[in-house]
């Protein structure tokens, strides 16, 4: 009977420790401190469903090729080669549905979080991921108000609604001074809610400050299927240029208004704009888009490390790499960098380390190191402006990032 016990003390023993030495990072839950983990889960929430999908489906897709990146290159090394793996929500666009995606995906044990591409469902998910402790990285999502929350659990790598309609506004009035053409009145359409409304806000503040008047403001609801209305609006102030802030589609139907309506501008100039600066864009628009402009967040197409990473997306996906696919896998990059420098996969160790990281070789045209202030946003993001020019998005002001140069007027036909 004593040798009967004295078994069952060992398999008892033998039990404990196997669970101890046992997968429990595998969902992002465990970390050196604790046993390196084995498999680190990351969420990507991107609308791969519904009118955004064309944008966010690319995204996802540009998640997973950043683990797999990061897994070929040995993993996390200060973790003994740990690997990253993705697990995807569809948000669909819609705020409820990105909330409740995120909520999933955090019980199933993703350590941290990538999306969302909008900024309404951006604002639930920096919501529920500040309420259960995991990191999430905004890959594109431009609200101030995402950050003005007090979260510690939200990073932003692009640049913020403030930052992109007050350079969008300098780099417009520079332009104009720059080829004897004063920019004095502007016409802003713009997409309804908060995406819309806050880079038009921060856009209409710094122009107003330097003598620009706001003729008209024109706003529309996403799923508008004609711009005719809208640009008639804005061609009435009599601008000297219209200022556009909206998503893929229905910028492409403003451009296709403009182009039939014929406004006499000198320029039509998108701001955070998903459209205008898009490699697919000049295609679909065909004349349309000719010499459009684009003060946005860009890839920097200067970069041999983007070349490569974009050349290996299409030969891989099908299709080019745009500027938010790169942000998405410039977020995995940053998640891969905070668990290498944490050594931990635990969601509140791993927050700490990303609010730390400087990552110095940037995927986009951005001034300085990827690093986050006390609020979350990456301080050293910046637009810059780009143009369609024969068919192609090239890089045209500031001269640091040129790849070609400016066209004037800057609209189709003129």
């Amino acid at each position: 009977m004593r040798r009967y016990r004295g078994h069952l003390a060992v398999v008892a023993a033998l039990g404990l420790l196997l669970a101890a030495c046992g997968d429990s990072g595998s969902t992002g839950s465990g970390g050196a401190a604790s046993g390196a983990a084995k498999t680190i889960t990351i969420g990507s929430l991107h609308p791969l469903t519904g009118p955004l999908a064309g944008a966010g489906k690319p995204m996802d897709e540009a998640v997973k090729m950043a683990a797999d990146d990061v897994n070929a290159a040995g993993g996390i090394t200060s973790m003994g080669g740990a690997t990253l793996k993705v697990a995807s929500g569809d948000t669909q666009g819609k705020p409820e549905v990105g909330q409740s995606e995120a909520q999933r995906l955090m019980s199933a044990g993703a350590a941290a979080l990538v999306g969302t591409y909008q900024s309404d469902v951006t604002q639930t998910v920096a919501s529920a991921a500040e309420r259960t402790g995991v990191p999430l990285v905004i890959d594109v999502a431009v609200a101030d108000q995402i950050l003005q929350q007090g979260f510690k659990y939200a990073f932003r790598i692009q640049p913020d609604a403030t930052s992109m309609g007050t350079k969008g506004a300098d780099d417009l009035v520079a332009i104009g001074e720059a080829q004897n053409a004063p920019i004095k009145t502007v016409s802003y359409i713009h997409v309804q809610g908060d995406f819309g409304d806050s880079v038009f806000k921060a856009f209409q503040q710094e122009a107003t400050s330097k003598g620009v008047n706001i003729a008209k403001e024109v706003t529309y609801d996403a799923s508008m299927n004609d711009a005719t209305t809208q640009v008639s609006q804005a061609a009435a102030g009599n601008p000297d240029a219209i200022i556009v802030t909206g998503y893929f589609p229905d910028s492409l139907l403003v451009a296709k208004a403009i182009a039939a309506l014929k406004p006499k501008i000198k320029a039509v100039y998108g701001i955070a704009n998903g459209g205008f600066d898009d490699e697919r864009f000049p295609a679909a628009a065909a004349t349309a888009g000719n010499n459009i402009l684009s003060a946005n967040y860009h890839f920097d197409a200067t970069s041999a490390d983007v070349k490569d990473i974009r050349q290996r997306f299409e030969q891989k996906y099908g299709e080019p790499m745009q500027t938010a696919a790169v942000l998405s896998y410039q977020a995995v990059k940053v998640i891969a960098q905070g668990l290498e420098d944490g050594k931990d996969a635990d969601p509140k160790k791993l927050r700490d380390a990303i609010a730390k990281v400087s990552i110095d070789k940037s995927l986009l045209a951005f001034d300085g190191p990827i690093a986050f202030d006390d609020t979350g946003q990456n301080t050293s993001a910046i637009p810059i402006v780009m143009q369609v020019i024969s068919g192609k998005i090239q890089q045209v002001f500031p001269d640091s990032f040129k790849t070609a140069d400016l066209v004037w007027p800057a609209v189709a036909g003129q």
